[in-house]
């Protein structure tokens, strides 16, 4: 487990991959960002889109990342291959949203949270919630430096607080004041349905939603 994190490795190039890069390397993280094909097929976007990050391909981003976001459509995470992952810190900013994506069965258990579903399948890796619940077109806008008034806030769920501390400290890094959750299955307040789903809020707010909805933090 990374005491600090200095690279980061976004894995999905698609409408949250992109953001989420370009916001960590704003924030002064060294970023590499990878999608199911050849890094050259990324290339392009990354000049244009998010220049300074670069295009690797999944295993050796991976590899070389203190922290690892999985930011790819849902659907496509059954594929991900598991080994690579072991031993890794790895955020989940993935969502389970069927009416709009369509099922995935490996993701059917209702009893679950869609990241306690993560973590089972990538038992070798801690698995983080965070970075799901603002929706991307609002991620970069809703940043505020330290301190801000109208700072905002972003959940982090964790079952490994020393885990969850640390991408706590990304979280703040980029411009958010995180609110640690006590375990992953609290995640499911940070996804679709949840209280805190889509609302970009400040710490204060955030926190009286979490309260109403379930009595406590």
């Amino acid at each position: 487990m990374p005491k600090s994190v200095r690279r980061i490795a976004v894995i999905g190039a698609g409408h949250v991959g992109p953001v989420i890069a370009r916001m960590m390397l704003e924030a002064g993280f060294e970023v590499t960002i990878a999608a199911s094909g050849s890094p050259e097929n990324l290339e392009l976007i990354t000049q244009v889109v998010m220049p300074g990050v670069q295009a690797r391909w999944a295993k050796d981003a991976i590899a070389a990342a203190d922290l690892v976001v999985l930011a790819m459509p849902l659907h496509r995470f059954p594929a991900l291959e598991p080994g690579p992952l072991a031993g890794k810190l790895v955020v989940d900013a993935m969502n389970y949203w069927a009416p709009a994506d369509g099922a995935v069965p490996l993701f059917d258990d209702l009893e679950l949270s869609s990241s306690e579903i993560v973590q089972r399948r990538l038992a070798q890796a801690t698995v983080v919630k965070a970075l799901n619940q603002i929706a991307y077109q609002d991620l970069e806008d809703g940043r505020r430096p330290a301190g801000s008034p109208d700072r905002h806030a972003i959940g982090v769920a964790g079952d490994d607080s020393v885990a969850a501390k640390v991408v706590g400290e990304v979280i703040d890094r980029i411009g958010y004041d995180p609110v640690l959750l006590g375990s992953l299955s609290a995640g499911r307040i940070l996804q679709p349905g949840g209280p805190v789903f889509g609302a970009v809020l400040k710490r204060a707010d955030f926190e009286r939603a979490i309260h109403a909805a379930v009595g406590q933090i």
